[in-house]
């Protein structure tokens, strides 16, 4: 194996990782920032309120995005084990 076939195997699994935890953490923040701003309307400074919120949405955003996730590991572990043949010279 070539240092630039580890370099872009690697590059490859880490935005597989970034592209799944991405749909959560865009949710997560979107709630935090719309609870924030509720908090400071109303001046509630309540530090569990905005704790329920993001991981019940983070959760459910979970739930929506889980067939595309699972899609996207399935094909990369797939593409991972047809190609060790490959891998190994």
């Amino acid at each position: 194996m070539s240092p630039d076939f580890v370099i872009g195997f690697g590059r490859q699994a880490i935005e597989l990782c970034l592209m799944m935890a991405l749909p959560m953490l865009a949710v997560g923040l979107g709630v935090g920032v719309l609870v924030s701003v509720i908090q400071a309307a109303t001046q509630i400074q309540e530090m569990t309120l905005t704790f329920i919120p993001k991981i019940v949405c983070m959760f459910l955003a979970l739930l929506v995005a889980l067939p595309w996730l699972m899609e996207r590991m399935i094909t990369f572990t797939r593409d991972v084990f047809i190609n060790i043949p490959n891998y190994v010279r």
